[in-house]
């Protein structure tokens, strides 16, 4: 498992936007699986929408890229930074809500060089509720 203190040591990502409270399961190279407790005090819950709050979309897509940012430097790119290149293929299937927890399945389809080719899908419960897939670039910090 993969804690709070560890993933803010490996990602530069803080409150309000850092997506994931831990990585569950970790198989390097391979696959990895956050988790993000969706709480009604998220800041983004007061605008998105007030009367009736739902996680953005665009804020599962960012989950599913922070625990993919783990898996990577889990897998050989300590001390470097993970960029996105580009997301394909996105769906959503449900709203996300306070008290729920997401689960963010995210798995290497391929790598090669520095570029990852990495499918995310995000479940409450046993439901899917966001799926993508995305290409990201494993880089110095400074570029």
């Amino acid at each position: 498992m993969v804690d709070i203190k560890e993933i803010q040591s490996i990602i530069p990502h803080r409150y309000p936007f850092l997506m994931i409270d831990k990585v569950v399961d970790l198989k390097e190279g391979i696959s990895a699986v956050g988790i993000k407790n969706v709480s009604i005090n998220e800041p983004f819950f007061h605008g998105h929408f007030p009367d009736n709050p739902i996680m953005p979309g665009v804020l599962i897509i960012e989950g599913m890229a922070q625990t993919a940012g783990v898996l990577a430097f889990k897998s050989g790119a300590e001390g470097k930074a993970v960029y996105f290149m580009s997301i394909e293929k996105v769906k959503f299937r449900k709203p996300v809500i306070p008290g729920d927890q997401l689960r963010l399945f995210v798995k290497a389809l391929h790598k090669r060089n520095n570029v990852w080719k990495m499918a995310g899908t995000a479940y409450v419960d046993d439901k899917v509720v966001a799926e993508a897939e995305f290409t990201a670039m494993v880089s110095d910090k400074e570029i």
